[in-house]
């Protein structure tokens, strides 16, 4: 798996030359399985094995097939037997930096279902990134699921002009972050579907302490797509529910009823420097579970994603997990802690996912609870032919009635509570709690 990640070749003596294996007689299988007996040898002897018999098939091809099939050379060579029924993989890439395409491209399409484990192996390890780009892969290792080309191109570039158009007005947002204001690298603004709910959110709803300023209503453009992206985020959820959820049916505290997009934050990346780091949307107004429907227009850039990792016991922690509202603990005494160079939010690796132009990312309901998501800053982009170096994010959400600030409860210090979801200690993860939210607001003392 090393080497697959990182793509560094191995050197080998040149094989001795064969026939294709397209060319080869169906009964050569079984001379294969009798002359093949490495099961229980290591990768490089395996490869070795594998590149001796298929002189046509590059290395790291065999390498794919050979992860694919959890190391069994005789898996392999059963499908190499069948050409036909291999999907071509994609092209790849010569840069520095390897990734992983699709492994479900070197599924053989006859394979029986009893072969194919309901439960993927999860295919990270630590201090690697794992980059995925088909919705097959995107869908079966992360809590997302993808639609590419999801709008017509005229009508994906219509909106993104309008959203051109606005984005120069948008602002940096400022945050609490261990006693220090700090401003956001990327600018945003928040739209509502209508002028009484524009109201609403400017005199009723709290966020980081205070109101907003700066809310506006739909776009024209920004409200026909939002009627395409109800059904399809909706279908999402149900294929999400039918293959992952236990029993078949929504998570724990999810809400019962339709996904109704009536909110948005527009996001604009100027550049491949804006970014944002790890980090979990807030769950006040949306309520446990949240479902976000998340729309790329312009430059593609890459999102990440990593699991939340609760510490060995309660008294552990690492400094890269802690919320923006606690200090960094520095308990040296924990033998379980990962080692100083390794934080424990990247102890299982990290998966990136490429966001195209006019790609639909779901974010499902077990992203909040159990992922932090970022936006990973980009050494070179290329540049997109409307928006240059920039990249637009719509960001559609439920805002859920029952989560309105009237029922939201206030702190002693008379500052409205936020919803938090207990992450860090074992013995209480999953479970919710009401937070005072005013040692985190500019200006203001918990």
């Amino acid at each position: 798996m090393e080497a697959f990640v990182s793509r560094k070749r191995r050197k080998m003596s040149p094989p001795a030359p064969i026939e294709s294996y397209a060319q080869r007689p169906p009964d050569y299988v079984s001379k294969v399985e009798v002359e093949v007996e490495v099961e229980d040898e290591s990768t490089d002897l395996k490869l070795a094995t594998l590149a001796s018999l298929y002189s046509d098939v590059d290395q790291a091809t065999l390498l794919d097939l050979l992860i694919t099939a959890d190391g069994s050379v005789d898996t392999v060579c059963q499908t190499l037997a069948y050409p036909e029924h291999l999907t071509s993989p994609r092209k790849r890439s010569t840069a520095a930096i390897g990734h992983q395409t699709s492994l479900a491209a070197f599924r053989r399409l006859d394979q029986p279902p009893a072969l194919t484990s309901s439960r993927p192996k999860p295919l990270t390890r630590k201090g690697q990134t794992l980059h995925l780009y088909t919705p097959e892969d995107i869908a079966s290792h992360t809590p997302c699921s993808i639609i590419h080309n999801f709008l017509p191109a005229r009508e994906a570039e219509e909106l993104l002009g309008e959203l051109l158009e606005e984005a120069h007005t948008f602002e940096k947002q400022t945050f609490k972050l261990f006693d220090n204001v700090v401003e956001s690298p990327h600018s945003a603004c928040f739209y509502v579907d209508s002028l009484e709910e524009q109201i609403r959110q400017k005199t009723e709803y709290i966020y980081n302490g205070t109101y907003l300023t700066d809310v506006r209503q739909i776009l024209p453009h920004m409200r026909a797509v939002s009627l395409k992206i109800q059904p399809a985020v909706n279908a999402e959820i149900q294929e999400r529910i039918k293959h992952h959820y236990p029993n078949g049916k929504k998570l724990k505290h999810q809400s019962p009823n339709e996904w109704i997009p009536n909110a948005a934050f527009v996001n604009c990346y100027n550049g491949g420097k804006n970014s944002v780091g790890y980090h979990t949307d807030q769950l006040t107004y949306l309520g446990p579970h949240a479902i976000i429907g998340s729309l790329s227009l312009g430059v593609a850039r890459e999102f990440r994603v990593r699991k939340i990792l609760p510490p060995a016991d309660s008294s552990s922690s690492s400094s890269d997990e802690k919320n923006k509202d606690s200090p960094p603990n520095n308990n040296k005494e924990n033998k379980k802690k990962p080692p100083p160079t390794t934080s424990r939010g990247d102890a299982q690796g990290q998966i990136a996912i490429h966001l195209p132009h006019n790609s639909l990312l779901v974010m499902h309901a077990e992203m909040q609870e159990g992922w932090k998501h970022s936006i990973h800053p980009a050494q070179a982009i290329d540049p997109h032919p409307v928006s240059g170096n920039k990249r637009i994010n719509v960001t559609y959400r439920h805002y859920r009635q029952s989560f309105h600030p009237r029922y939201t409860p206030r702190c002693k210090c008379d500052v409205p509570t936020v919803l938090r979801c207990v992450q860090r200690k074992r013995e209480n993860r999953g479970r919710y709690m009401w937070m005072c939210y005013a040692g985190n607001a500019p200006g203001k003392e918990g």
